[in-house]
């Protein structure tokens, strides 16, 4: 049965290792839903999932602007995975350092930018299928 699921979960932490595009749903200010396709991370140690992005990104200006509630999901088949979570946007070296890493690991290197930013969610809420639940 689909529902919750716990960041400790191995299943779950190999589903993230995976190669999977995603998308993140933001919140414009009118309440409407922006939804975009991403690369993003998870880190279920430190309960965060990050996003990297051009700082001058719609989904950026989003969450500055005071929304920020979002959503990032994958699929593959029938496995999916939502994670939900309150995001804030870092722009220090180490941050932005650290989130181009973990991209290369799960992606490839990301193409040079230096008006990137990161967007840091941290997790309130996971939910994926049956199948990541073991």
């Amino acid at each position: 049965m689909s529902g919750q699921v716990s960041l400790d979960s191995p299943t779950l932490r190999e589903f993230w290792r995976e190669r999977h595009l995603c998308t993140l749903t933001t919140l414009r200010t009118d309440g409407s839903p922006h939804v975009v396709p991403v690369g993003a991370t998870l880190d279920p140690d430190a309960g965060l999932l990050r996003v990297t992005a051009s700082r001058t990104s719609a989904k950026i200006r989003h969450v500055l602007a005071g929304a920020p509630t979002v959503a990032v999901c994958q699929v593959d088949g029938a496995r999916w995975c939502t994670v939900e979570g309150l995001a804030v946007v870092r722009d220090d070296p180490e941050s932005v350092a650290e989130a181009v890493r973990r991209y290369a690991e799960r992606y490839r290197a990301p193409r040079p930018n230096p008006e990137r930013v990161v967007l840091e969610v941290t997790i309130t809420r996971v939910l994926g299928s049956a199948r990541l639940h073991a």
